[in-house]
C-alpha cells in the first residue's frame, strides 16, 4: 500500500517490525506505518530498561528523547536494524558514529520546529523582560502595590538590539519574528556569515560583540563539545547588566551555576529557559527560587499540529529507508 506518493516496503523485507520509543509520538506516525505494512510495538515508558525488553530483531526504531540510542543499545537490537528515525530536529541523545561504525541510517525531522521553537524564544524574551514571574509572585504573596510600581519597570524590546547565537533555521526564524517588535539591530554569531543574514537585515558579528552590544542574547546553538558549557561566568560577565537571556537550545549549553549566580547578583536583568539540567528540574531546584526567571518545561515543539507533523515525518523516513531509498531528511 502506498500514501501520499511514499513507496512501500522493499518486497524483501517482510513485515518490517518497527519499535516506538516513547508512547508519546503521536498516532498519526504510528498509523502510517501500520497501513504501509509494518508491525509496530510502542514501548509503555520512555526508559531505555523498556526500549531494551522489545527491541531485539527490529528493522527500525522510531526515536524520542528522553531514551538515548547508545551502543547498548544497538548492540541489543542486533543486526536487522537498518533504520533510526528521530521525532526531533537535534540528536544528541543518539549516537551518531556508532550508527555511521555499523551501516545504520539517521533521519530526522527539521525545519518543522523552527516556527513554534522562535515562537517560544520570543515568549520567554519578553517574558522575562517584562517580569511576568516576579509580577505573579507580588500577586501570590499579596505585595501588589498600586501606588508605587517602579519594583516592577522590565525593558523594553522596541528599539532594542537582539544577539542570536547560532544562525540555523530556529535563529533565522527568530529574526523574522522580531521584525515585528521594531527592534533596533540584530545581531548573529556562529562559525560563519550566512547569505540569509543580509537578507533578515542581521549583522554578522563576533561573540564579545555580539554580548557587549545586545540588549537580549538568545541562544540557538546545537550541543556539541564546542558549546558545551559556552555560556560560563565569563560569558554573563561580558553581558549588559540590563539583558535578558533566553536558552532554547539544550541545557548544558549553559553552565547553570553561573547562570544562578549572574541572576543573583545583577549581572544580568533577568532570564528565560526552556531547558535546563537536569530535566525534569527537582522541585526544590535553585533555579526555581529565583524571582527573575521564566522558565517552561522543554516543550518549544509543543503543539498538535507540530508533532503530528513531525511524526508523520519521522515514519516517512523510516518507510523511504526500508524501501531502500534515502530518506527525506537524512543525517548519516
Amino acid at each position: 500500500m502506498s500514501v501520499s506518493g511514499m513507496s512501500t516496503v522493499h518486497p524483501k523485507t517482510l513485515t518490517p517490525k518497527v519499535l516506538v520509543t516513547s508512547p508519546n509520538i503521536p498516532k498519526i506516525g504510528i498509523t502510517f506505518l501500520e497501513d504501509n505494512g509494518c508491525h509496530v510495538t510502542v514501548v509503555e515508558n520512555a526508559t531505555e530498561e523498556d526500549v531494551l525488553r522489545h527491541i531485539a530483531g527490529v528493522d527500525a526504531l522510531l526515536v524520542l528523547a528522553p531514551v538515548k540510542i547508545t551502543r547498548a543499545v544497538l548492540d541489543a537490537a542486533g543486526s536487522n536494524l537498518k533504520a533510526v528515525s528521530a521525532l526531533s530536529a537535534g540528536y544528541d541523545h543518539i549516537d551518531v558514529q556508532e550508527l555511521k561504525r555499523r551501516g545504520i541510517k539517521l533521519g530526522n525531522a527539521p525545519r518543522v520546529v523552527n516556527a513554534p521553537v522562535a515562537d517560544l524564544a520570543i515568549l520567554l524574551a519578553l517574558a522575562a523582560a517584562r517580569r511576568l514571574h516576579e509580577g505573579r509572585l507580588k500577586i501570590e504573596n499579596n505585595e501588589w502595590d498600586r501606588l508605587h510600581y517602579q519594583w516592577i519597570l522590565g525593558q523594553d524590546i522596541n528599539n532594542s538590539t537582539v544577539g542570536i547565537v547560532g544562525f540555523g533555521g530556529i535563529g533565522q526564524a527568530i529574526a523574522k519574528r522580531l521584525k515585528g517588535f521594531e527592534v533596533r539591530q540584530i545581531l548573529y554569531t556562529g562559525h560563519r556569515e550566512k547569505p540569509e543574514g543580509k537578507s533578515l537585515g542581521a549583522k554578522f558579528v563576533s561573540l564579545d560583540t555580539l554580548l557587549r552590544d545586545s540588549d537580549y542574547v538568545i541562544i540557538c546553538a546545537p550541543l556539541t563539545k564546542d558549546t558545551e558549557d559556552m555560556c560560563n561566568e565569563e560569558f554573563f560577565s561580558k553581558m549588559k547588566k540590563t539583558a535578558v537571556f533566553v536558552n532554547i537550545s539544550r541545557g548544558r549549553v549553559v553552565d547553570q551555576p553561573a547562570l544562578i549566580k549572574a541572576l543573583k547578583t545583577g549581572t544580568i536583568f533577568a532570564a528565560g529557559l526552556d531547558v535546563m539540567t537536569p530535566e525534569p528540574l527537582p522541585p526544590d531546584h535553585e533555579l526555581l527560587k529565583l524571582p527573575n526567571i521564566v522558565l517552561t518545561p522543554h516543550r518549544g515543539i509543543a503543539t498538535v499540529e507540530t508533532e503530528n507533523t513531525m511524526a508523520l515525518l519521522a515514519a516517512k523516513n523510516i518507510l523511504k529507508c526500508l524501501a531502500g531509498e534515502e530518506m527525506l531528511h537524512p543525517v548519516v
